[in-house]
């Protein structure tokens, strides 16, 4: 588990990572790929510029998950953090030379 005095680093290595695509894997789930493109692609856009972030649904100051809705579908997200091998958890998911960032995107009933 990171120290709490580096979520604030974590946070802005997850939103700029969720916000480009770059520096990870982005994962979308079988249920995300059935939708229609245009969904897919809104869900996508809406993950980038997602920043409804609070105590409840970030308590750990990560911006590492969230949840919304794109033309009647609930959508969650998360960032998980695996080492270089992606074999195992991260154990420095500040140091971004030991770590890779996956996020994943999936339908909530997926989760």
């Amino acid at each position: 588990m990171p120290q709490p005095e580096h979520s604030c680093q974590i946070a802005t290595l997850n939103d700029a990572f969720r916000k480009t695509f770059n520096g990870g894997v982005l994962v979308q789930t079988a249920g995300i790929q059935a939708l229609p493109e245009e969904v897919q692609v809104e869900i996508l856009y809406k993950v980038r510029m997602f920043d409804e972030f609070t105590p409840d649904n970030d308590p750990h100051g990560e911006h590492d998950f969230g949840s919304l809705t794109v033309q009647g579908h609930r959508v969650f997200w998360k960032i998980d953090y695996y080492d270089l091998s992606m074999e195992h958890h991260s154990e420095n998911p500040v140091d971004s030379r030991v770590t890779n960032r996956v996020l994943t995107v999936m339908l909530a009933g997926e989760y």
